[in-house]
Protein backbone atom coordinates (compact mmCIF):
# COMPACT_ATOMS: atom_id res chain seq x y z
CA UNK A 1 0.00 0.00 0.00
CA UNK A 2 1.71 3.33 -0.84
CA UNK A 3 0.89 6.45 1.13
CA UNK A 4 -3.15 6.99 2.33
CA UNK A 5 -4.64 9.60 3.67
CA UNK A 6 -7.98 9.61 5.48
CA UNK A 7 -10.75 12.00 5.60
CA UNK A 8 -12.86 11.67 8.91
CA UNK A 9 -10.83 10.29 11.39
CA UNK A 10 -12.59 11.24 14.44
CA UNK A 11 -15.92 9.84 13.38
CA UNK A 12 -17.47 6.31 14.06
CA UNK A 13 -15.52 4.24 11.22
CA UNK A 14 -12.75 5.94 10.34
CA UNK A 15 -10.63 5.36 14.23
CA UNK A 16 -11.08 1.69 13.35
CA UNK A 17 -9.40 2.17 10.05
CA UNK A 18 -7.12 3.84 11.02
CA UNK A 19 -5.57 1.54 14.17
CA UNK A 20 -5.95 -1.35 11.66
CA UNK A 21 -3.00 0.82 10.03
CA UNK A 22 -1.03 3.26 11.19
CA UNK A 23 0.62 4.65 8.60
CA UNK A 24 -2.63 6.13 7.08
CA UNK A 25 -2.43 9.57 7.36
CA UNK A 26 -5.79 11.20 9.05
CA UNK A 27 -7.18 14.34 7.67
CA UNK A 28 -9.51 16.78 8.53
CA UNK A 29 -10.76 19.47 11.30
CA UNK A 30 -10.74 17.39 13.84
CA UNK A 31 -7.85 14.58 15.34
CA UNK A 32 -8.80 11.01 15.73
CA UNK A 33 -9.43 9.18 18.87
CA UNK A 34 -5.96 9.64 21.33
CA UNK A 35 -5.84 6.03 20.60
CA UNK A 36 -5.39 6.28 17.03
CA UNK A 37 -0.99 7.09 16.51
CA UNK A 38 -1.46 8.15 13.29
CA UNK A 39 -0.47 11.28 11.99
CA UNK A 40 -3.14 13.65 11.65
CA UNK A 41 -3.20 17.06 9.20
CA UNK A 42 -5.47 19.49 10.24
CA UNK A 43 -7.48 20.58 7.47
CA UNK A 44 -10.31 22.66 9.26
CA UNK A 45 -12.65 22.37 5.98
CA UNK A 46 -12.10 21.59 2.58
CA UNK A 47 -11.90 25.05 1.41
CA UNK A 48 -8.13 24.41 2.28
CA UNK A 49 -7.25 21.25 0.47
CA UNK A 50 -4.70 22.55 -1.32
CA UNK A 51 -2.88 21.96 1.95
CA UNK A 52 -2.12 18.78 0.58
CA UNK A 53 -0.48 19.78 -2.84
CA UNK A 54 2.85 18.94 -1.07
CA UNK A 55 2.09 15.72 0.20
CA UNK A 56 2.74 12.41 -1.81
CA UNK A 57 -0.58 10.82 -1.73
CA UNK A 58 -1.66 7.53 -3.81
CA UNK A 59 -4.42 6.40 -2.11
CA UNK A 60 -7.72 8.27 -0.36
CA UNK A 61 -10.43 6.82 2.33
CA UNK A 62 -13.49 9.65 2.34
CA UNK A 63 -15.61 8.99 4.95
CA UNK A 64 -17.32 12.63 5.15
CA UNK A 65 -20.64 12.22 5.42
CA UNK A 66 -23.87 11.79 7.46
CA UNK A 67 -25.89 8.52 7.86
CA UNK A 68 -28.13 9.92 10.26
CA UNK A 69 -31.23 9.21 8.21
CA UNK A 70 -33.62 10.18 10.17
CA UNK A 71 -32.41 14.12 10.75
CA UNK A 72 -31.75 14.27 7.11
CA UNK A 73 -35.04 13.08 5.91
CA UNK A 74 -36.86 16.18 7.71
CA UNK A 75 -33.82 18.71 6.80
CA UNK A 76 -34.16 20.85 3.71
CA UNK A 77 -30.52 20.51 2.65
CA UNK A 78 -28.76 18.43 5.64
CA UNK A 79 -28.32 15.53 3.16
CA UNK A 80 -26.50 17.44 0.24
CA UNK A 81 -24.59 19.64 1.96
CA UNK A 82 -23.11 17.08 4.21
CA UNK A 83 -22.74 13.99 1.20
CA UNK A 84 -22.72 15.48 -1.37
CA UNK A 85 -21.03 19.08 -1.74
CA UNK A 86 -18.15 17.99 0.31
CA UNK A 87 -17.48 14.64 -2.05
CA UNK A 88 -17.27 16.84 -4.80
CA UNK A 89 -15.31 19.18 -3.59
CA UNK A 90 -12.53 16.45 -2.36
CA UNK A 91 -12.99 14.73 -5.97
CA UNK A 92 -12.90 18.02 -8.00
CA UNK A 93 -9.54 18.20 -6.25
CA UNK A 94 -8.02 14.71 -6.52
CA UNK A 95 -9.16 15.10 -10.23
CA UNK A 96 -6.22 17.34 -10.75
CA UNK A 97 -3.87 14.77 -8.65
CA UNK A 98 -2.47 11.12 -10.35
CA UNK A 99 -3.90 9.14 -7.11
CA UNK A 100 -4.14 5.29 -7.62
CA UNK A 101 -7.31 4.72 -5.54
CA UNK A 102 -10.55 6.54 -4.09
CA UNK A 103 -12.69 5.15 -1.59
CA UNK A 104 -16.43 6.54 -0.59
CA UNK A 105 -19.47 5.36 1.04
CA UNK A 106 -22.68 4.68 0.44
CA UNK A 107 -25.71 2.55 1.78
CA UNK A 108 -27.20 -0.70 0.72
CA UNK A 109 -30.54 1.33 0.87
CA UNK A 110 -30.16 2.24 -2.52
CA UNK A 111 -31.82 -0.93 -3.95
CA UNK A 112 -35.00 -0.86 -4.88
CA UNK A 113 -37.38 -2.44 -1.44
CA UNK A 114 -40.26 -3.48 -3.72
CA UNK A 115 -38.81 -5.45 -6.44
CA UNK A 116 -34.86 -7.14 -4.54
CA UNK A 117 -34.55 -10.56 -4.48
CA UNK A 118 -32.21 -11.56 -2.24
CA UNK A 119 -29.12 -12.06 -1.81
CA UNK A 120 -29.27 -8.56 -3.09
CA UNK A 121 -26.50 -7.96 -5.58
CA UNK A 122 -24.43 -5.00 -7.09
CA UNK A 123 -26.87 -5.31 -10.74
CA UNK A 124 -29.84 -5.41 -8.67
CA UNK A 125 -32.09 -1.82 -9.22
CA UNK A 126 -32.30 1.10 -7.17
CA UNK A 127 -34.44 3.57 -6.35
CA UNK A 128 -32.70 6.68 -5.23
CA UNK A 129 -36.10 8.77 -4.71
CA UNK A 130 -37.13 7.11 -1.40
CA UNK A 131 -36.20 9.54 0.40
CA UNK A 132 -34.00 12.46 1.29
CA UNK A 133 -30.97 10.71 2.72
CA UNK A 134 -31.13 7.73 0.01
CA UNK A 135 -31.53 10.34 -2.81
CA UNK A 136 -28.04 12.09 -1.27
CA UNK A 137 -26.05 8.90 -1.29
CA UNK A 138 -26.96 8.36 -4.43
CA UNK A 139 -26.08 11.87 -5.71
CA UNK A 140 -22.29 10.65 -4.28
CA UNK A 141 -22.58 7.85 -6.54
CA UNK A 142 -23.24 10.01 -9.31
CA UNK A 143 -20.42 12.75 -8.27
CA UNK A 144 -18.07 9.61 -7.95
CA UNK A 145 -18.83 8.85 -11.58
CA UNK A 146 -19.02 12.06 -12.66
CA UNK A 147 -15.18 12.14 -11.73
CA UNK A 148 -14.40 8.37 -12.73
CA UNK A 149 -12.01 8.94 -15.72
CA UNK A 150 -9.94 11.07 -13.32
CA UNK A 151 -10.19 9.65 -10.18
CA UNK A 152 -10.17 5.71 -10.39
CA UNK A 153 -12.88 5.18 -7.50
CA UNK A 154 -14.38 2.19 -5.87
CA UNK A 155 -18.14 3.37 -4.33
CA UNK A 156 -18.65 1.04 -1.63
CA UNK A 157 -22.35 0.10 -0.69
CA UNK A 158 -22.32 -0.23 2.89
CA UNK A 159 -25.12 -2.27 4.75
CA UNK A 160 -26.02 -1.83 8.68
CA UNK A 161 -22.62 -1.68 10.29
CA UNK A 162 -21.97 -1.65 13.76
CA UNK A 163 -19.36 -1.27 17.02
CA UNK A 164 -17.90 0.42 19.59
CA UNK A 165 -17.92 4.33 19.97
CA UNK A 166 -17.77 6.72 22.28
CA UNK A 167 -19.90 8.85 19.92
CA UNK A 168 -23.67 9.00 20.10
CA UNK A 169 -24.78 7.12 17.15
CA UNK A 170 -28.27 7.27 15.44
CA UNK A 171 -27.43 3.33 14.62
CA UNK A 172 -29.25 0.85 16.43
CA UNK A 173 -26.61 -1.35 17.92
CA UNK A 174 -24.81 1.85 19.26
CA UNK A 175 -27.76 2.81 20.50
CA UNK A 176 -28.75 0.11 22.41
CA UNK A 177 -25.06 -0.28 23.52
CA UNK A 178 -25.11 3.23 25.44
CA UNK A 179 -29.17 3.20 26.21
CA UNK A 180 -27.72 -0.35 27.93
CA UNK A 181 -25.27 1.58 30.49
CA UNK A 182 -27.34 4.85 30.90
CA UNK A 183 -31.04 4.05 31.31
CA UNK A 184 -32.82 1.44 33.47
CA UNK A 185 -35.05 0.84 30.89
CA UNK A 186 -34.04 0.14 27.35
CA UNK A 187 -36.76 0.22 24.41
CA UNK A 188 -36.39 -0.07 20.46
CA UNK A 189 -39.44 -0.03 18.26
CA UNK A 190 -39.08 -3.15 16.64
CA UNK A 191 -37.30 -6.52 17.25
CA UNK A 192 -38.93 -7.77 13.51
CA UNK A 193 -36.60 -7.06 11.08
CA UNK A 194 -33.87 -9.08 9.86
CA UNK A 195 -30.53 -7.44 8.66
CA UNK A 196 -27.47 -8.08 7.39
CA UNK A 197 -24.74 -6.63 10.10
CA UNK A 198 -21.36 -5.96 9.89
CA UNK A 199 -18.90 -5.12 12.31
CA UNK A 200 -16.56 -2.19 12.24
CA UNK A 201 -13.26 -4.15 12.21
CA UNK A 202 -13.92 -6.98 9.43
CA UNK A 203 -15.20 -3.95 7.09
CA UNK A 204 -11.88 -2.16 7.73
CA UNK A 205 -10.47 -5.26 6.67
CA UNK A 206 -11.77 -5.25 3.50
CA UNK A 207 -11.77 -1.69 3.11
CA UNK A 208 -8.05 -1.73 3.29
CA UNK A 209 -7.48 -4.63 0.92
CA UNK A 210 -9.97 -2.79 -2.03
CA UNK A 211 -7.37 -0.09 -1.95
CA UNK A 212 -4.72 -2.62 -3.51
CA UNK A 213 -7.16 -4.30 -5.91
CA UNK A 214 -7.65 -2.62 -9.43
CA UNK A 215 -11.39 -2.71 -9.14
CA UNK A 216 -13.18 0.44 -9.77
CA UNK A 217 -17.07 0.92 -9.73
CA UNK A 218 -19.64 -0.01 -7.32
CA UNK A 219 -19.25 -2.62 -4.33
CA UNK A 220 -21.39 -4.44 -1.60
CA UNK A 221 -19.79 -4.80 1.60
CA UNK A 222 -21.58 -6.48 4.56
CA UNK A 223 -21.31 -9.67 6.40
CA UNK A 224 -23.56 -12.10 3.73
CA UNK A 225 -25.72 -12.94 6.83
CA UNK A 226 -28.98 -12.52 7.96
CA UNK A 227 -29.31 -11.65 11.15
CA UNK A 228 -32.87 -10.83 13.06
CA UNK A 229 -33.00 -7.85 15.73
CA UNK A 230 -34.67 -10.48 18.21
CA UNK A 231 -31.36 -12.01 18.38
CA UNK A 232 -29.22 -9.07 18.42
CA UNK A 233 -31.29 -7.87 21.56
CA UNK A 234 -30.98 -11.79 23.29
CA UNK A 235 -27.28 -11.42 22.94
CA UNK A 236 -27.44 -7.94 24.55
CA UNK A 237 -29.24 -9.03 26.99
CA UNK A 238 -27.24 -11.66 28.10
CA UNK A 239 -24.33 -10.07 28.32
CA UNK A 240 -25.92 -7.14 30.22
CA UNK A 241 -28.91 -9.12 32.49
CA UNK A 242 -31.28 -6.12 31.31
CA UNK A 243 -34.34 -6.53 29.50
CA UNK A 244 -34.27 -4.72 25.97
CA UNK A 245 -38.32 -3.82 25.32
CA UNK A 246 -39.67 -4.18 21.72
CA UNK A 247 -42.41 -1.40 21.54
CA UNK A 248 -43.64 -3.58 17.94
CA UNK A 249 -43.89 -0.38 16.44
CA UNK A 250 -43.59 0.15 12.10
CA UNK A 251 -40.21 0.85 10.98
CA UNK A 252 -38.68 2.26 7.89
CA UNK A 253 -36.68 0.13 5.62
CA UNK A 254 -37.27 -3.82 4.09
CA UNK A 255 -37.99 -6.44 6.60
CA UNK A 256 -35.57 -8.68 5.73
CA UNK A 257 -32.38 -8.25 3.96
CA UNK A 258 -28.97 -9.48 2.99
CA UNK A 259 -26.34 -8.55 1.09
CA UNK A 260 -24.71 -10.65 -1.85
CA UNK A 261 -20.88 -10.45 -1.19
CA UNK A 262 -19.45 -12.78 -3.77
CA UNK A 263 -18.28 -10.16 -6.04
CA UNK A 264 -16.57 -8.68 -2.99
CA UNK A 265 -14.92 -12.31 -2.15
CA UNK A 266 -13.91 -12.27 -5.89
CA UNK A 267 -11.86 -9.19 -5.86
CA UNK A 268 -10.32 -9.42 -2.40
CA UNK A 269 -9.01 -12.54 -0.42
CA UNK A 270 -11.43 -11.75 2.43
CA UNK A 271 -14.25 -12.47 4.66
CA UNK A 272 -15.76 -11.73 7.80
CA UNK A 273 -13.85 -13.05 11.02
CA UNK A 274 -16.74 -12.07 13.49
CA UNK A 275 -19.71 -13.71 13.74
CA UNK A 276 -22.63 -11.43 15.35
CA UNK A 277 -22.33 -13.23 18.82
CA UNK A 278 -18.23 -12.33 19.03
CA UNK A 279 -18.58 -8.55 17.71
CA UNK A 280 -21.64 -7.59 19.70
CA UNK A 281 -19.85 -9.37 22.89
CA UNK A 282 -16.35 -7.30 21.58
CA UNK A 283 -18.73 -4.34 21.36
CA UNK A 284 -20.03 -4.50 24.99
CA UNK A 285 -16.82 -5.49 26.51
CA UNK A 286 -15.31 -2.14 25.19
CA UNK A 287 -18.42 0.17 25.71
CA UNK A 288 -18.65 -0.89 28.98
CA UNK A 289 -14.91 0.18 29.58
CA UNK A 290 -15.83 3.54 27.96
CA UNK A 291 -18.68 3.87 29.98
CA UNK A 292 -16.57 3.22 33.49
CA UNK A 293 -14.40 5.33 32.32
CA UNK A 294 -16.56 8.45 31.98
CA UNK A 295 -18.04 7.67 35.60
CA UNK A 296 -14.99 7.55 37.29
Amino acid sequence: MGKTILFGGSGFFGPVILSKDKSIISVGRTPPPKECENEHLQLNDLNEIEKLDKLDIDNVIFLIGSSNHHEINVKTKMGIDINVYPLNNALSYFSKRKIKKFICFTTILLYDQNLFKLPVDEAQKINPFLNKYIFSKYLSEEVANFYSKEVPSIVVRLSNIYGYTKLRRPDLVPTIMQDIFEKEKVKIWSDKPIRDFIFTEDAADAVLKLIDSDYTGIINLGSGIKSSLKEITNIIENLSGKKIISENKEVSGPMEFVTDISKLKKIINWEPKFTIKTGLEKTYKIMQLYHKNNLS
